[in-house]
């Protein structure tokens, strides 16, 4: 992720009231235009990037893939601006290598698994985790929100975990895999759960413990280094924030934006909690489980979990009181009127995977979902 140290820290706005930057990072995954299959091009693809947005495109995983991440902000638009610059030059660099880049959690079409990228760290985790490397390319969606200090982060990921399932429904963005629907709106999420450090982030009692889990884990085998640490909350191993990296990759800006000023406000109301001395929801693990699994398979279509007292409900329902509950937060950060907005969009639209299934039921063809993707993508 691009910035200064300093731009990620929390950022105090005039008359003394704290607000939080926020920035986010996005994976894509690149195709072949005529039929949809992932395509081992990310070098192709980088040569094409113009050279002053070089230090915010990255190589991922899989040579399938590529990245982008936003300079950290105080305001959504300075994020908008951000991702959509970036969306649009790596749009026109991979049209430039022959290729299309889309904003997909996973790849729709059949076809060959690319290659890891040639680097000695994921060199070592093939050879130890083999046959674990996720089919066309695992695309996500990570946000970082600004915090003061280790120990207040920790406090963050303890308060901010019951409210992570419903967020995970609203990034679902992959339904489809080798042409066929999964039953899943987030494929992407059944095959990131292979790898073993993928989980709910546990209750965690400090940032001793934090720090101690991870040797062990390490210790363990499970992990390589801190940077395999694959919660859906975490503190970031380089920056001075919280990382909340459960979604899918959104399919448009206006949904990337939509996420990052709801886990902003999210991250901001738990901080509002922590002050107050008002302690976090202790929620059972396995039911956070089950809660995060049926996100993964229903999005925002069907039901989920309420994590306050374990009864299934409308998923809707559930991002509503989401909403009233960060509501003073968004109106604090000015973000309020912005995600109301958003909001219409995507109830009148729904999730990307209900977008996509959307386009084959109308038309039966993968290569237009693919293609209406990659319109998305584009912005």
């Amino acid at each position: 992720m691009s910035g200064s140290l300093a731009e990620r820290e929390r950022h105090a706005a005039p008359g003394g009231t704290d607000l939080f930057t926020v920035g986010v990072e996005e994976e894509f995954l690149l195709v072949d235009p005529h039929t949809g299959a992932a395509v081992p091009a990310v070098d192709l693809v980088m040569e094409q990037v113009p050279a002053e947005l070089r230090g915010q495109v990255e190589r991922e995983f899989q040579t399938s893939q590529i990245e982008i991440g936003s300079p950290p902000a105080l305001e959504l638009s300075s994020i908008r601006h951000s991702l959509g610059v970036l969306r649009a030059a790596l749009a026109d660099a991979a049209e430039r290598a022959g290729v299309r880049v889309l904003a997909i959690g996973t790849g729709p079409v059949d076809g060959p698994v690319p290659p890891v990228v040639d680097k000695p760290r994921f060199d070592r985790m093939i050879e130890r985790f083999r046959l674990l490397v996720p089919g066309p390319g695992n695309n996500g969606m990570h946000v970082h929100v600004g915090i003061p200090d280790p120990d207040t982060g920790v406090q963050v990921l303890n308060h901010v975990r019951p409210w992570l399932p419903i967020l995970h429904a609203v990034t679902t963005n992959s339904p489809f895999a080798k042409g066929e629907d999964t039953g899943y709106a987030s494929w992407r999420s059944v095959e990131w759960e292979h790898w073993p450090s993928v989980a709910p982030t546990p209750f965690l009692e400090s940032h001793a413990h934090y720090q101690r889990l991870i040797r062990q884990l390490i210790a363990s085998g499970v992990m390589l280094d801190e940077g395999m640490l694959y919660w859906y909350a975490r503190l970031s191993a380089k920056y001075p924030t919280v990382e909340i990296r459960i979604g899918d990759v959104c399919p448009s800006v206006d949904d990337a934006v939509l996420v990052a000023a709801l886990v902003r406000a999210l991250v901001a109301t738990a901080m509002t909690d922590i002050a107050a001395g008002r302690p976090p929801l202790r929620t059972d693990h396995h039911l956070l489980v089950a809660a995060h699994w049926r996100a993964a398979h229903d999005g925002l279509a069907g039901q989920g979990v309420d994590l306050t007292d374990g009864e299934l409900r409308p998923a809707w329902e559930l991002l509503d009181k989401l909403v009233d509950r960060v509501r003073p937060e968004l109106a604090r950060h000015d973000d309020l009127d912005q995600v109301t907005d958003l909001l219409g969009g995507l109830r009148r639209h729904g999730t990307g995977a209900a977008r996509q299934r959307a386009v084959f039921a109308r038309t039966g063809r993968m290569i237009d979902v693919v293609e209406d993707v990659a319109r998305q993508t584009r912005g």
